[in-house]
């Protein structure tokens, strides 16, 4: 992580669901979208801006690594009192089965440049797909 960043106690990041959707767009040499569902909930007693994010797609067919960077939160700014949360889905569009993990970066109202890790998950592709 950025040495300029802390890790804020409190802020947490949920993955409720990945779901298998080879019905969504995607480009020709990655066949296989994953949509996940997202939950940032912020126990802590900051208010916090995410302004950030960055994704780490790995596969296991291969060494192929994908890092996905950028602003905000599905093309938002998310900023959460104590005790909110905010939830959204966007989705990953892979060559085989992997995993994906990562962090959103943000500041506190103080000014205090934070992260939160995302939890490493699986992206799987059913058997019959």
């Amino acid at each position: 992580m950025h040495p300029n960043f802390e890790e804020l106690e409190g802020l947490k990041v949920e993955v409720d669901d990945v779901i298998y959707m080879p019905s969504l767009d995607h480009p020709e040499d990655r066949p296989h979208p994953f949509v996940y569902f997202i939950k940032i909930c912020n126990y802590s007693e900051d208010r916090v801006s995410i302004l950030g994010r960055k994704w780490v797609v790995r596969e296991d067919d291969s060494d192929d690594v994908i890092v996905v960077e950028g602003d905000g939160v599905v093309g938002q700014n998310p900023d959460l009192g104590p005790g909110e949360e905010f939830s959204y889905n966007s989705y990953h569009v892979t060559r085989s089965s992997g995993c994906a993990e990562g962090a959103f970066f943000g500041t506190t109202e103080s000014g205090q440049s934070i992260f939160v890790r995302i939890p490493r998950f699986k992206l799987s592709i059913p058997e019959w797909a």
